[in-house]
Parts: structure tokens; C-alpha cells; sequence
């Protein structure tokens, strides 16, 4: 890669990084589904929008659906479920609440997209 080539990438990285830190800073806010209780957001010690950049870098070019805070395993994580143009079902991201470290990356078909969400309806009172 030549230098003027290297220095035109990364102007544009560097351009993307402060669209994306000004867009933060003006309070826009993702327009996924939040499953977040108050209660567990005290206990999190990573924010829900560094647990999305977390889970966005283990499925590039795929978009959040959906997150969701909770205790699994005894572990609190943000549960991503994101979506891939193209690609049937949705990957789902576990991201720890409180170090940030990725706790499994898993495909759900619809199939088992439909068997969680009945079983997700039957615990809710």
C-alpha cells in the first residue's frame, strides 16, 4: 500500500471515529430494543453502548435488534441479537457487564429464535 494510500485510509478512519463520537455526543440514541432493568444497569460496570461497540466487532456488517441485560449462569451480560442482510436467523453476542470480555457468540435459526421467545413469554408474569 503506497503512503498517499495509507494516509487517505486513515483520514477516513479517523473522519468515521468523530461522525461517530459527535453523533454520541448529540444524544442520539440506537434504535434497537432495550430489555434493561434498572436494578441490573446498577450492577453493570460496562455501559450498554461499549457492550454494542463490543458485540458490533464480532458481527461486522450485521445490525442490533435487540439487547437485553441479565443474569445467565450466574454472570450479568448484554445479550445482543443481531441481524446479517442476507442470512437467515440472527448471531447472538453475550457480552460480559462487567469486564467487557465476549462470552459466547452464537447463531440461533428462526427456529430456535421462535422456541426462545415462546419460552422467554412463558416466564414473564
Amino acid at each position: 500500500m503506497s503512503r498517499t494510500a495509507c494516509y487517505a485510509a486513515l483520514t477516513a478512519v479517523a473522519s468515521l471515529a468523530f461522525v461517530a463520537a459527535t453523533a454520541g455526543a448529540q444524544g442520539t440514541k440506537p434504535t434497537y430494543r432495550h430489555e434493561i432493568s434498572a436494578r441490573l444497569a446498577k450492577r453493570a460496570k460496562i455501559s450498554e453502548d461499549s457492550a454494542a461497540a463490543i458485540a458490533r466487532g464480532k458481527v461486522p456488517g450485521g445490525t442490533i435488534q435487540s439487547v437485553e441485560l441479565e443474569m445467565e449462569k450466574g454472570k450479568l451480560q448484554y445479550s445482543y441479537d443481531i441481524k446479517i442482510p442476507g442470512k437467515s436467523g440472527i448471531e447472538e453476542v453475550n457480552v460480559s457487564a462487567v469486564d467487557g470480555s465476549v462470552l459466547g457468540v452464537e447463531h440461533e435459526s428462526p427456529a430456535t429464535e421462535k422456541k426462545e421467545a415462546a419460552a422467554e413469554k412463558a416466564k414473564k408474569p
